[in-house]
This record gives C-alpha cells, structure tokens and sequence, in this order.
C-alpha cells in the first residue's frame, strides 16, 4: 500500500537513535521541509536521554490520525536502545512514511520485518554543517513520497559494474555497521531473494571485513540476488587510497555469482535518493540501470 506524502500534511519529527542535543541544522532542515509545504511538528522527547521517551515520541505520532510521516532527526549509535520500546502492532495497524538514514537503518529494517510496512531510506531532517539537500535530494523525495513514482531511479553521478548480472529481488539494508545490530534479534530480516543495500561513514577495510564475515556466518549471501553499494564518506573522501568496499565485497564474495554495482545515490554527506525498504527493485550491474 502507497502512501502519499502532500503540501500540507503534517510530519512528525522524532529521535530513534541520539537525542539531540546540538539543534545545529535542524531548524534549517525544518525549514526546508516546509518550503516543500509540508507542516511539522517536533516529538516531545526529541532530546531526552531516556530512550523510553523517545519511543514514545514514535508511538505517539504513529498513533495519530492526522500525522501522515515520521522523519528522523538525526543517526547516531542508540537505535538499539530506542526500537524495545515501539509497539510494533500499533504501528502496523496505523501505517506511515518513515524515514532516516545511519542509525535509523536499525528502524528501516525492523518495522519492515515486524510489521510489512515499506520504510525509506533518505535524508534525516537535521542538515549538516553547510549542508543543503540540492535538486537531486528534492527531485527524489518528490518522486517517490509525493508522487509514488516507480521506474528508474536518476543516477547522481556515473555507477560502476563491480561484479556484472541482473538482480531482482526485496530491497534490504542501509548502513552497514548499524545493520548488524540486528543480528539475533526478533527483528533480523530474512535476506533470501534480496537485493541488500550498503553504505558506510567512517569505517576501515579491517572493518569492512569483518561485517561482511558476520553476513557470511548469518547465511546473508547464499540468499543475495544483488548488492548496492553506496557512497562510503570515511573511504571514499578521507582514504581514497584505502582498498573500497565494493571491491573487498567482489573479493570477499568471490565464491557468489550474485551482480555488484557500486553507486553515488545514496550515504553520508552526500546527495540521497529515496530507497523503500520492503519493496521489490531490480537492477542491471552491466548497464547501470536501477528500477523499484
């Protein structure tokens, strides 16, 4: 089931994973936000420290009527802490746009496997320093939440055939270290036929590594029928001469005949389309092209 995100429409504003408390960029994102013509509404507990409360703030919007999506302010590394105390049957029964990216990729994934909703990966709504969401980012989030528009998505910047084939299959992930707080949870999903997703901040091929062995002991690639790999800022920017993520994958998974492409569209301190977690999406390693 689609749901429409339009001018006008109230989106809720909550923590799922740090509590703010360096209102830097929010006030700038909110902005943006309501140039869009949406309306927002901050959670109470967007700041607290007790993790309780600010499920509450998500338990609360996704309880209301008149809140149509719940945006997240920001990543952080207490996700974990926050996702016990949402109630997974209400949200189900009063399905909304959420959406966040880095430690929010805890969220994206969990509602999805508990309760069938469609979640999306995008921009938080506090902005980095100097950052501002550019056409790209405003395009994206018009086509697939206001517009629902499925077909291909625009490539930010040239993709890259990592390992070539065609995959098709539900679309899983986001950032890679926070995904993996899932793990012998309730809420790890079932990677058989999917396409997993991946991008990084700061991380180290040491690192790398060893995530990729813990999707390996979970059995994550026997079921891939593809892999995203997005922009990897720590890699990419920092150590540009460290050896990448999508090439330690084709190394790692050199036993797997799953297709590899290595995007720009999606990560840390750059541009951002909109993924939906939960949905079906195809891509060609080949050609570059990639389809919900």
């Amino acid at each position: 089931m689609f749901i429409s995100l339009q001018p006008g429409d109230i989106i809720g504003i909550v923590s799922p994973s740090d509590p703010l408390v360096y209102c830097d960029g929010l006030g700038r994102g909110i902005d943006y936000l309501q140039r869009l013509g949406f309306r927002t509404e901050l959670g109470r507990h967007i700041g607290s420290s007790v993790p309780q409360q600010r499920a509450e703030d998500i338990n609360g919007f996704f309880a209301r009527g008149d809140v149509r999506a719940i945006f997240s302010t920001q990543g952080g590394n207490s996700a974990e802490l926050v996702l016990p105390h949402c109630d997974m049957d209400m949200i189900a029964a009063n399905p909304k746009i959420f959406m966040g990216l880095s430690d929010v990729t805890v969220f994206l994934n969990a509602i999805h496997h508990r309760t069938g909703l469609v979640t999306y990966h995008g921009n938080n709504v506090r902005l980095g320093v100097n950052a501002e969401p550019g056409d790209y980012d405003r395009e994206e989030l018009i086509d697939r939440l206001c517009r629902g528009k499925t077909g291909d998505i625009r490539p930010y910047r040239q993709r890259t055939t990592i390992r070539g084939g065609v995959g098709r299959g539900r679309l899983l992930g986001g950032n890679l270290r926070c995904l993996l707080k899932l793990v012998d949870t309730e809420f790890w999903p079932d990677f058989t036929d999917s396409i997993l997703f991946i991008e990084s901040y700061r991380i180290t091929p040491e690192s790398c590594l060893r995530y990729f062995e813990v999707l390996r002991q979970r059995g994550v690639f026997e079921g891939l029928r593809g892999c995203l790999v997005g922009f990897n800022y720590s890699m990419q920017v920092t150590h540009p001469q460290m050896p990448q993520m999508a090439r330690l994958l084709l190394e790692f998974t050199d036993a797997c005949d799953f297709p590899i492409l290595k995007v720009e569209d999606f990560g840390h301190f750059c541009p951002n389309t909109v993924l939906p977690v939960g949905s079906v999406v195809e891509f060609d390693a080949d050609t570059g092209r990639v389809t919900i």
